[in-house]
């Protein structure tokens, strides 16, 4: 029978039982929740990747219409088998079971063994059964030999398991579906990355790309790839600077309203963006943002900057704050919260970037930077763990939350961006703000994922700047 709803979910490790201590009729239920986590970690341990078990966003919505695999069920059996019933020093001999039903994500079930038989010399028999509320889904039977001695549970904990999904890669993107493709100019993309990036993009419903270059070249890296072109527009220029200059010219005509690097170098592109005659330069420093979606942190974590300003200035910060606290804005994060960041959380006068960081943070509290809250300085632990924070005895809105790290410099930035991205597991977009229009600057190391990325970026920051309105629905509460 399914486990009284009063009953406790998990019972707490006890004593193992030997043969003598089991009883017919011994009786031990636990509850378990599947969750999409569950359905990645069995694929993993077992090898079994069938998709039908896979959820493609690894939300519990997406989940739910994925059944868990029948095998990742009767693994259930070993919680009870291996810690209570008898517990630990067990050993399976046998296991029968018949599949009555699915189960899937968000299923709260109740796994139950019964001892049904004592077979001298040392073998106990149960019935084993997984029940969804009044419904059987697992019926079957398990053979164990029980210790011959009692035995506990140590103390010692599992090693954390972090499930690399980026969830925020697909509700931003999610978030595209109702807005038009954004024509996009695209510099030079006359190799594999760079051309077939935009094309990606474009099949993605993203953008409408204008392809800036040598026609020859990108009609070959389009054939090699079976990549088909169709009637994506080709304007045929095979010089790499006169492809950036006509990139930017097409935002002046109004035929594009964003522009994206191809295969050429990223200061070619940028004498173009930031030239006073004929330029796209804004009102501020140009600067670039990282968004970064790392799979154990809750939140998006934007890194700025670490591709552009060298040694920014006190004066080149404030753009960087305000350009970065802007883009979160787009991407729907109500009140960004900045941490800028240095070596320690103090100010100290001997270290520039804590007179930088303070001097960031009071000029945010006089409203000379806007739109979030600005805190500094603050150490990389203390800026995203809470623990952190509250074991150094800061008291902030931001310490431990948040959304946006300043860095230094450009090699703290450029370090902390590839740490993330390589030791960490996240997936990460790179935007130029402070420009009239939005300009990608995609890498050749950047795989699809991160090219779709830094596109759904760019579409919804141009959607803001059109509009002054996020398309980006609230996140989830944590």
């Amino acid at each position: 029978m399914p486990l009284d709803a009063d009953a406790p979910q998990n019972p707490p490790p006890a004593f193992s039982k030997t043969f003598d201590d089991v009883a017919v009729g011994d009786t031990v239920s636990i509850r378990r929740t599947v969750t999409p986590d569950d359905l990645y970690v069995f694929a993993h341990a077992s090898g079994n990747l069938n998709p039908v078990h896979l959820p493609s966003s690894g939300e519990a919505g997406d989940a739910g219409q994925h059944p868990a695999p029948s095998m990742w069920l009767g693994s259930l059996f070993s919680a009870i088998l291996g810690n209570l019933l008898p517990g630990p020093g067990t050993l399976y001999e046998a296991q029968d079971l018949r599949f009555l039903g699915r189960a899937h994500a968000g299923d709260d079930l109740t796994v139950t063994v019964q001892v049904t038989e004592k077979r001298p010399p040392a073998t106990i028999v149960l019935r084993t059964q997984i029940f969804r509320g009044e419904e059987m889904l697992v019926d079957g039977k398990a053979e164990v030999c029980p210790p011959t001695e009692r035995q506990k549970i140590g103390d010692a904990a599992l090693p954390d398991i972090t499930i690399a999904r980026h969830r925020h890669v697909t509700r931003l993107l999610a978030a595209c579906k109702a807005l038009p493709p954004m024509p996009t100019a695209v510099a030079s993309p006359e190799d594999e990355s760079s051309l077939l990036g935009p094309l990606e993009a474009m099949q993605a419903g993203l953008i409408t790309p204008i392809l800036v270059g040598d026609a020859a070249k990108i009609r070959a890296v389009a054939a090699a790839h079976n990549a088909v072109l169709g009637d994506v527009e080709i304007i045929d220029i095979a010089s790499h600077d006169l492809a950036a200059a006509r990139a930017v010219e097409l935002v002046h005509e109004g035929r594009a309203a964003a522009v994206m690097k191809g295969n050429l170098h990223t200061d070619v592109l940028l004498k173009h963006v930031v030239k006073s005659q004929g330029g796209l330069r804004g009102s501020r420093r140009i600067s670039h943002v990282f968004i970064m979606d790392v799979p154990h942190l809750h939140d998006l974590l934007l890194v700025t900057d670490a591709a552009i300003n060298i040694a920014p200035t006190l004066e080149d910060k404030v753009d960087i704050t305000q350009n970065a606290i802007d883009l979160a804005l787009a991407l729907g994060i109500p009140v960004p919260k900045v941490g800028v960041l240095a070596a320690v959380e103090v100010v100290n006068p001997k270290m520039p970037a804590t007179l930088d960081a303070a001097a960031l943070a009071k000029m945010a509290e006089r409203g000379q930077i806007h739109g979030g809250i600005v805190d500094g300085p603050l150490a990389m632990d203390n800026a995203i763990s809470l623990a952190a924070a509250k074991t150094k005895g800061l008291i902030s809105s931001v310490a431990g939350r948040a959304d946006i790290l300043v860095v230094p410099n450009l090699e703290a930035g450029n370090i902390l961006a590839k740490e993330l991205t390589y030791a960490a597991q996240a997936e990460g977009a790179g935007i130029v703000l402070g420009a009239s229009v939005p300009v990608l600057l995609t890498s050749r190391a950047d795989d699809a994922t991160a090219r779709l990325f830094s596109c759904v970026t760019a579409v919804l920051y141009e959607s803001w700047l059109r509009t002054g309105q996020s398309a980006v629905p609230p996140a989830p509460a944590a």
